[in-house]
């Protein structure tokens, strides 16, 4: 590891492909003024159905990759990465990679949202297959309020539709009705469902299509955004670490060509991207 400490640069943005550019894209809208790095793990991804060991080792390579580009904060937009790899990135590897930066994840701001949102006290959750087995939003939710009944069901396909640009038609329709219908007859009382992947706000319409209007749904790129605003305001000693020439770098461990052309699915202006190796 390089020596960064106390050296300013650009906020690190991770996730296994171009998913978290739909959390980047809102950050980037409400601070608009800092640098940022947005790696994606494009090689590998998608990491929902891996092994805990396999995702750990695959976040833990990204997160170093960022802090040896001077990234003194780093957001992991990535639920599956966020649910398996984040807590013990942050107590058993953040003291030497960096003692003065921080890793955050997404799904303990979207809880705190989801906490407030739920009249009946009955949320449904759409994600991977890692994201269900680690029940951090079971978790999570638990700890701010152990009365809210927490209904999953794991999407397996919607992934490789949306990175494969099949958001509509009668495959995507299939699977997205299939996978609604799953979680929706585990509980009549459903009145919130929370997107848990960065690829699914994209196949909101066809999502919106199977659930009844009564339910609300949200996505995670707005709720990111903010609770990274009011973090830089509350920890100004590493808000002055980031730098702030309103510049941006797209790295992929992937053809960066694919990436580009995915990335417009994603993300509201041209990218262009350079390629990196980050495994160790």
């Amino acid at each position: 590891m390089k020596n960064n400490i106390n050296k300013k640069g650009p906020i690190g943005v991770f996730d296994s492909g171009v998913g978290g550019l739909t959390v980047f894209s809102e950050i980037k809208k409400l601070l608009p003024d800092y640098d940022y790095i947005y790696l994606g793990d494009n090689a590998r991804t998608p990491y929902g159905n891996r092994s805990f060991e396999t995702i750990y080792k695959y976040t833990l390579e990204a997160v170093e990759y960022l802090f040896d580009c001077g990234c003194p904060l780093i957001i992991l937009a990535c639920n599956t990465a966020s649910s398996k790899a984040l807590k013990t990135i942050q107590i058993n590897h953040l003291p030497y990679l960096r003692p003065d930066g921080r890793v955050l994840g997404i799904i303990r701001p979207t809880v705190e949202e989801l906490s407030t949102r739920s009249k009946n006290q009955s949320i449904g959750i759409l994600s991977t297959l890692g994201t269900v087995n680690s029940k951090s939003y079971n978790l999570e939710i638990a700890k701010i309020n152990p009365n809210i009944k927490v209904f999953q069901q794991a999407c397996p396909m919607w992934v490789p539709l949306v990175e494969s640009g099949e958001i509509t038609g009668e495959g995507a329709e299939y699977f997205v009705k299939k996978d609604v219908n799953k979680l929706l007859i585990q509980n009549q009382e459903i009145d919130l469902i929370l997107l848990g992947c960065t690829h699914y706000p994209l196949l909101l319409p066809l999502i919106r299509k199977f659930i009844p209007s009564s339910i609300s749904i949200i996505s995670q790129g707005t709720i990111v955004a903010k609770s990274l605003k009011d973090y830089l305001r509350r920890h100004p000693e590493i808000e002055q670490l980031i730098t702030k020439k309103e510049k941006v770098d797209f790295l992929t461990t992937d053809n960066t060509d694919l990436f580009n052309q995915k990335a417009t699915l994603f993300y509201e202006f041209p990218v262009e991207s350079q390629f990196v190796v980050i495994s160790i």
